[in-house]
């Protein structure tokens, strides 16, 4: 999953942040909640959106992710990995707080390429990207049951692809519409510094020989923002009581900078990035 979807995702960030409903609405008679202790949701999703950042074809790829809370670690999706929050909050806390690793995979230009002209220009590495995770949580924001997560992922690329650091903040609100529906909406940064540049948005003499591209020389800085939303339906009727849950997610993004002025983009793509999503999630 490209870094100008996660996230997060969003996405980013968060898939799966329907299964945090633990203050969903009360029934008059008490139910089992499996977000009181320790639960794990896996999700299934599949994705349609841009083949590389920048692009304008669009293909179909898997979204796996996972997200739950066990002995006071919350597990949280990210792009291609997990970030874990180890401190707990206390039961019924206004503001809570988050820290802790995070680390993930990106494919951008890895795999998938479908403009032959950009993949003339050569498959990139993966790369396997180490950091952490901070924010804060805060909860009954316009009622009972809403709440919203500021955070910050900070990340190094260990694997040699890119070797440089990404910082990405992002800003959500959670809402549930009934005890079975829950709306994530959300909205995010990116910034990339100079190593990342050059590696996805340069195009070096022997790219451009290889493609008919022109040459071109990037530097850091914001080269991304985004917002979307998730609807996550409980097929139970009840989100607290674990089991199935249908996802759907819808996405834009908007590449700034040098992300928007490389030739991938400006000559090739397209610095207007949609996506739209189907999954399912079970949780334990």
């Amino acid at each position: 999953m490209k870094n100008s979807i996660c996230a997060a995702l969003l996405a980013s960030a968060t898939l799966l942040a329907a299964s945090t409903a633990a203050h969903a609405q009360d029934d008059a008679e008490p139910k089992r909640n499996v977000f009181e202790g320790d639960s794990l949701t896996i999700g299934l999703g599949a994705l349609y959106g841009p083949s590389y950042d920048g692009s304008d074809d669009g293909r179909i790829s898997p979204l796996p992710a996972i997200r739950g809370r066990i002995g006071g670690v919350t597990i949280n999706p990210r792009q291609g990995g997990v970030a874990l929050d180890v401190i707990p909050d206390a039961r019924g806390a206004k503001v809570g707080l988050a820290f802790g690793p995070a680390v993930g995979l990106s494919l951008n230009r890895a795999r998938g390429i479908k403009d032959p002209v950009v993949a003339a220009a050569g498959k990139l590495d993966m790369a396997v990207e180490l950091g952490a995770n901070a924010g804060l949580r805060i909860n009954r924001v316009l009622h009972d049951y809403d709440w919203v997560t500021i955070s910050s992922d900070v990340k190094w690329d260990v694997a040699g692809a890119y070797g440089g650091m990404t910082v990405r903040p992002a800003i959500s609100y959670n809402t549930p519409l009934s005890k079975g529906v829950l709306l994530t909406t959300m909205a995010y940064a990116h910034h990339a510094d100079d190593s990342y540049a050059r590696y996805y948005y340069s195009v070096t003499p022997a790219q451009s020989s290889a493609s008919g591209l022109p040459q071109f020389n990037a530097k850091g800085g914001w080269d991304k923002v985004g917002a979307g939303a998730l609807v996550a339906w409980d097929l139970s009727g009840d989100l607290r009581d674990g089991g199935f849950a249908v996802l759907g997610l819808a996405a834009y993004s908007r590449m700034l900078g040098d992300g928007k002025t490389t030739p991938y983009t400006s000559l090739r793509g397209s610095p207007d990035q949609w996506l739209g999503g189907l999954g399912i999630a079970y949780t334990f």
